[in-house]
């Protein structure tokens, strides 16, 4: 039996928007969040009845770029219910390659059992798990996830621990980038998206790839990072 994998992916850069269109687009963002706020279930999701807090958008977006990347591992940080990395193992079974290892401080009950998921329990930033995952994924191709603690100190750390396990043309990617005014939640305080403007500010090992976001509506505007070709890591 053939493989059910295909080769077309989008890889032209997309149209500018209008300034009329982006606050179409920022008024439907703040619209969609407010509501979630508002105890309605927007980004409440159900993967085979494991609860995952993700815009679908964004969850197709991963899916791509798992198809593209094939990656060996995919760190996640922030397992919470663990939905999410559910649902990156079970595209991963799709691909036939790749599992997951996804770090959270709480152990949930009921959390999923899959066996391409490993769990570690502790902080994202703790320098043993840090040492952990650099052991387990050595030289593999990895793409990694941050959706652990939203401060800005917090995230930017992890981007440091983590940008060196990411290799050419793969992803880091930095979720809920849109609180702090960005466009929603205005008095959340720096947060993700205050850390990938000082990490980039550092770092040109990374490019922001806008066709991760050309659904229009995703939690993590700017928040998709590739690493250059030339890029430094680990190894």
């Amino acid at each position: 039996m053939s493989s059910p994998l295909g080769n077309y992916f989008v890889d032209r850069d997309q149209p500018p928007l209008s300034s009329e269109e982006e606050e179409v687009v920022r008024q439907f963002h703040d619209l969609y969040y407010r509501r979630w706020i508002a105890k309605a279930d927007t980004i409440n999701l159900s993967w085979f009845g494991h609860h995952v807090l993700k815009c679908p958008l964004d969850l197709w977006i991963y899916q791509e770029l798992l198809v593209r990347a094939r990656p060996d591992v995919v760190i996640e940080t922030g397992t919470k219910f663990g939905g999410s990395a559910l649902y990156l193992a079970m595209i991963l079974d799709q691909i036939g390659h790749g599992r997951v290892i996804t770090i959270d401080i709480e152990v949930q009950p009921d959390r999923p059992a899959h066996p391409r998921i490993s769990y570690i329990t502790g902080s994202s930033i703790d320098a043993g798990v840090i040492a952990q995952l650099r052991q387990a994924v050595g030289r593999q191709r990895a793409m990694v996830v941050l959706d652990s603690d939203h401060c800005a100190a917090h995230v930017y750390e992890e981007m440091i621990a983590y940008s060196p396990l990411v290799q050419a043309g793969d992803y880091l990617i930095v979720e809920d980038t849109n609180v702090n005014g960005h466009p929603v939640w205005p008095d959340f305080g720096p947060g993700p998206m205050e850390a990938v403007d000082k990490f980039l500010s550092e770092n040109d090992d990374f490019v922001i790839d806008q066709r991760c976001e050309r659904f229009l509506m995703t939690l993590n505007p700017r928040g998709y990072l590739r690493r250059n070709e030339l890029g430094t890591t680990l190894g």
